[in-house]
């Protein structure tokens, strides 16, 4: 996500106040996408969430999730109906960024004030530290492979730098690759590419059976800035969030600009795929703090590992 911190919690209060006085609703909308495919419309309400509006994940069911509803450091879920609350609070000082799901269905979070990944016994609501790295900047945007293992971006906004981890299932980091301002990453549907942008390049790593990376090479890059969050869908295809733009890439395993999804909001900061069929594609915007939503026409690789796990 394209944020300062310092920034972000002032602006964040402001927001927070101006929806409780101006009586924003808090439930979202319920009506169901434009028929065509690639046609964005409103979620949830504008101001619903924080400017943080951040990390959308959906579960098996097909609850969708996105941090900092209503107030930063919290959690909020929209269900298949459209219904939308605070799911969960997290730990005091803990503010969270990417969500996933590993395949015993556990909720796993980015928190990238405390440098932790957060996991949430979903069942329980427990929420236990799975791992800590000091040595972070900040996790931001996480990926996971058919194995659990967890991708990590970690940009440091004020050096200009960042650098790519690799959390393990016994939650040990590894660090693979150091680079500039990195943000969103996913991996390939067969497991043996990870993708990260680097604003305004789009790379890929070849990703090895034991999750070590190498071959870097260009897939593509932006003649402007503004790459957030990404998601593959199960044809190896790239939805790239394009924040300040307004607009969701679709982009090809070579590089090819498919199409732009034109969004109502100019400042996507990621995507996920979900609905019935992982055929819908959620949008969280930092400047309308809210969720759109809009129908593509194949299911995300994430969507389909999630809804065969146990």
């Amino acid at each position: 996500m394209l944020k300062n911190n310092s920034f972000l919690f002032i602006r964040t209060q402001k927001l927070s106040v101006l929806s409780v006085c101006l009586g924003f609703s808090m439930t979202a909308n319920a009506q169901a996408p434009a028929a065509g495919l690639f046609t964005s419309s409103v979620l949830t309400p504008i101001h619903s969430f924080t400017i943080g509006c951040e990390g959308p994940g959906v579960d098996k069911k097909g609850n969708l999730y996105a941090v900092n509803y209503a107030r930063e450091g919290t959690v909020g879920i929209v269900t298949p109906k459209g219904k939308a609350g605070i799911f969960l609070e997290l730990p005091e000082g803990s503010v969270g960024n990417g969500i996933r799901f590993d395949s015993h269905g556990n909720m796993l979070i980015a928190d990238y004030k405390m440098h932790n990944i957060l996991k949430v016994d979903m069942s329980t609501k427990k929420i236990s530290v799975f791992a800590h790295e000091g040595r972070m900047s900040q996790p931001n945007d996480i990926a996971i492979d058919d194995k659990d293992r967890l991708y990590a971006s970690d940009p440091n906004w004020k050096a200009g730098t960042g650098r790519i981890w690799r959390i393990d299932t016994d939650g040990k980091f590894t660090l693979l690759d150091s680079m500039g301002i990195v943000n969103g990453i996913d991996v390939s549907p067969d497991n043996k590419t990870l993708y990260v942008n680097e604003n305004p390049k789009l790379w890929a790593y070849d990703l090895s059976p034991d999750g070590g990376i190498s071959n870097k090479h260009l897939v593509m890059q932006f003649p402007d800035p503004g790459m957030d969050g990404l998601r593959v869908d199960v044809d190896g295809n790239i939805y790239q969030a394009r924040y300040g733009k307004g607009v969701v890439a679709k982009i090809s395993p070579d590089g090819k600009i498919l199409q732009e999804i034109v969004l109502i909001g100019k400042k996507p900061t990621n995507v996920a795929f979900g609905g019935k069929d992982g055929r819908t594609m959620y949008v969280t915007l930092q400047d309308q703090g809210n969720i759109e939503t809009f129908r593509v026409d194949k299911p995300g690789r994430e969507w389909l590992r999630t809804k065969n796990s146990k």
